[in-house]
């Protein structure tokens, strides 16, 4: 009977190690995390109508919209070199002010003294796939790149509206536009499985539109399957004349996110 232990012990240890190193080569991941954005916003707006062109209002200056905070949530899944991500915003500007200009909106001119109230609301999907062409997360802290491609998906909706006497008007545009975009994302182990560094970032041109965003981020884990984030974000959306949308809105400012993953 002693002379089979060994063997079956062998077989025992080599088989743990077989499974470490698929682990190891195949790790899977799932999580989620949520994001609040804190971004400065800049930049200018423009709504063409039935061949009336508009105005090329600045949202701070000539319409009164200010700063604001939104929160977004990002679902991902990894397993070795290939990663997936699917990420939904939503954010919501206003303003109200008395112009000191007409403002042609949607066809409609809003005239120099009335008191405009004007919203920018957009919805933003992301999906995006990484692929890890340098990964060497086993070696030391961690270190990759990889080149992602990403589909952003954008539904939005601009109004502007005037309660003033002899200028009552209410008008309302909406647009849609989905933007393929390619980028490049790096990972930096700074302390294993405890503090970690990321940057990534994705864009495209054509004809006169520009989109483009990135980030970069510092993780803390204090706990397993916890991760604290801090980071910087900008984006920039230019838009050329989609559903008579013209508009060059910039995005930057820091944020702070939560992570729990497996």
């Amino acid at each position: 009977m002693k002379k089979y232990i060994l063997p079956v012990c062998y077989v025992i240890v080599g088989f743990f190690l077989i499974i470490n190193l698929v682990t190891e080569a195949c790790a899977f991941e799932i999580g989620a995390r949520g994001y609040y954005w804190f971004p400065e916003l800049s930049g200018d707006l423009r709504v063409d109508k039935n061949g009336i062109k508009g105005t090329s209002a600045d949202l701070n200056n000539d319409l009164g919209i200010g700063n604001e905070s939104f929160p977004s949530v990002e679902v991902f899944a990894g397993i070795g070199k290939h990663h997936v991500s699917l990420m939904y915003t939503q954010f919501h500007y206003s303003g109200s002010k008395v112009i000191d200009k007409p403002i042609t909106f949607a066809g409609l001119t809003f005239d120099t003294s009335a008191l405009v109230d004007s919203d920018l609301k957009t919805k933003m999907l992301d999906l995006e796939y990484q692929y890890d062409v340098i990964n060497l997360e086993n070696i030391l802290a961690g270190f990759s790149v990889g080149i992602i491609g990403k589909l952003k998906y954008l539904d939005g909706e601009a109004s502007m509206r005037s309660s003033t006497p002899g200028s009552q008007y209410n008008r309302t545009e909406t647009f849609t536009a989905p933007v393929p975009m390619i980028g490049l994302g790096m990972h930096i182990g700074l302390l294993k499985n405890i503090l970690e560094f990321r940057v990534k970032g994705a864009g495209i041109g054509y004809a006169d539109n520009v989109f483009y965003e990135a980030l970069a981020d510092i993780s803390l884990t204090p706990f397993p399957f916890l991760d604290i984030h801090g980071g910087y974000r900008i984006m920039r959306l230019k838009v050329d004349d989609v559903s008579d949308v013209y508009s060059d809105l910039k995005f930057y400012g820091p944020y702070a996110a939560l992570t729990v993953s497996f």
